[in-house]
């Protein structure tokens, strides 16, 4: 029987080379868990309980510690969310009434609203707290 574990670890490592996750590798190690069982444990039902206990301790214990270190802790922002942060000077008056108001940063124009609904005047140097749409969300230095 220890044969078929071996060739079930095999066919669950190909299967993880397939997939993006970090998941079917704790079956292939459960597999060589109930391969080594097999040794001392002729019934199948047993190894069986074996492969399945240990697979999902494996899986439930590793996978958080996995995951802490898989994830980047910086995220490079791009396009438009890449000036949330910075300083910029409004060039047009900000008025939540009229919804008018543009902000110049970097060489470009941007079209605003203040954070807190409150007007703000032309060369106010504001700092830029999100993008909602097109707009970007800002508040005075």
């Amino acid at each position: 029987m220890w044969k078929l574990w071996l060739i079930f670890s095999g066919i669950f490592l190909i299967i993880e080379i397939g997939t993006a996750g970090f998941l079917v590798f704790w079956f292939a190690i459960g597999s060589l868990i109930a391969m080594i069982a097999s040794f001392f444990v002729e019934n199948v039902v047993v190894q069986t309980a074996i492969f399945v206990i240990s697979s999902t301790i494996l899986l439930f214990a590793t996978r958080p510690f996995v995951n802490k270190f898989a994830k980047t802790a910086y995220t490079n922002k791009t396009n438009a969310f890449s000036i949330e942060g910075k300083t910029a000077k409004v060039i047009q008056t900000i008025d939540p009434i009229e919804g008018k108001g543009q902000i110049k940063i970097d060489g470009e124009i941007w079209s605003a609203k203040s954070l807190d609904n409150t007007c703000i005047s032309e060369d106010t140097k504001v700092i830029v707290e999100k993008i909602d749409g097109v707009k970007a969300i800002v508040k005075p230095v």
